[in-house]
């Protein structure tokens, strides 16, 4: 099964490629986090088929797991499924599942992995299966979505195309190598001063950055279509056709910036400084 988190569709793609390949599952997290959504229970165990993978794929956040992420991670429960009762199937029950991670950036991602095996180790039904960290990790660096600063903004177009066709072939391999269940590979694109942008940079960016505060409409652009309360991945936003977006500062919001890639008419605004800047959302 794979567990995955996208805001912008970067992240999706690279969880869709590889449940293709793998054969497994696609789970998303953000309803499981929803309060309004009662149709995913996060309190019922996630079963574990026989040799089945385990994969979490997700976007880095200010060089971490998002908050989302790490949360579900904390509260989730897992179990196997209880094998057949020959020799050879309970060996194969013996050995830990083979568990992995897709991380998708801009640029960097410091110590996101770090940061994620942190997680995991607060989990007590993926230490009982075994799983103290994961088996192999990744990084895609596809076009930059993040516009929350003055000095960022999305990529030109020749720079997301090259991206793209870079990550595609990059994930092509990752695909073999997970469903080779190939250990110990850690290919990532931690930056310099990996320690500095996680631990410094990352818990300015949690504690000043991550907010919903600075979200408005500008009306005279709005045409009231609903879409951004529609993608929002954790039901931040109030409305829908015919009705003006309101955000409902409940604290759930990850910044990710979604809402406003997709508005058909630029009428999302965060503070003053994405006025100018461009749009992207994966296609």
């Amino acid at each position: 099964m794979i567990f995955y988190f996208s805001g912008t569709g970067n992240t999706k793609w690279a969880a869709a490629r590889l449940a293709a390949a793998t054969h497994e599952d696609l789970i998303p997290i953000a309803p499981y986090m929803r309060a309004d959504d009662s149709s995913h229970n996060i309190a019922e165990p996630f079963i574990l088929k026989e040799n089945e993978r385990l994969g979490f794929v997700f976007p880095v956040h200010g060089w971490r797991v998002p908050r989302l992420v790490r949360e579900f991670i904390r509260k989730m429960k897992i179990r196997r499924e209880t094998p057949d009762s020959t020799a050879e199937d309970k060996e194969t029950f013996r050995k830990h599942p083979f568990a992995y991670c897709v991380c998708t950036a801009g640029d960097s991602i410091g110590l996101t992995i770090e940061n994620f095996n942190d997680t995991i180790a607060l989990n007590a039904s993926l230490q009982a299966l075994g799983i103290t960290e994961v088996s192999a990790s990744y990084s895609l660096i596809m076009p930059e979505s993040y516009v929350g600063l003055p000095f960022m903004d999305v990529d030109p177009k020749e720079r997301e195309v090259r991206k793209k066709s870079k990550s595609a072939q990059e994930l092509a391999v990752i695909c073999e190598e997970i469903f080779d269940r190939k250990e110990g590979v850690n290919r990532l694109v931690k930056g310099p001063i990996p320690w500095f942008f996680t631990k410094v940079v990352g818990g300015f960016f949690e504690k000043v950055l991550i907010t919903d505060k600075r979200f408005h409409v500008e009306k005279d652009k709005c045409v009231k279509c609903g879409i951004c309360a529609n993608v929002c991945p954790v039901g931040d936003i109030k409305g829908g056709h015919g009705e003006y977006p309101e955000w409902l500062h409940h604290k759930d919001c990850l910044t990710c910036f979604t809402c406003y890639h997709h508005c058909p008419h630029h009428a999302i605004e965060f503070g003053h400084q994405t006025q100018k800047k461009g749009q992207y959302f994966y296609k």
